[in-house]
């Protein structure tokens, strides 16, 4: 498994349909492509939201990603991430 940092921003309609059962269906919506939620926050500023996915690779990231845009509305960048103890190891081999 790998990790993945998505930075999601509400459309205007999106911010009408906030609520728990839309983020109960956004996590199932994950785990039907193989993933696992670490954590999601809710922020203030140009970001609105912060998953931390476990995914089993760079294409079922990029389905999420589209999937949960069309589901939800909410527009999201997807960004792979490491560890710092990893990109030590990484970075050690260059």
């Amino acid at each position: 498994m790998a990790t993945f940092i998505m930075c999601g921003q509400y459309s205007g309609e999106a911010v009408k349909h906030i609520s728990a059962a839309r983020t109960d269906q956004a996590i199932s919506l994950i785990k039907q492509f193989g993933g696992e939620v670490k954590a999601m926050y809710a922020l203030l500023g140009e970001t609105d939201l912060i998953l931390i996915l476990d995914l089993p690779g760079v294409a079922e990231a990029m389905k999420v990603s589209v999937a949960l845009g069309q589901a939800t509305g909410i527009a999201f960048t997807t960004s792979p991430a490491v560890s710092v103890a990893e990109f030590d190891k990484l970075m050690a081999e260059v």
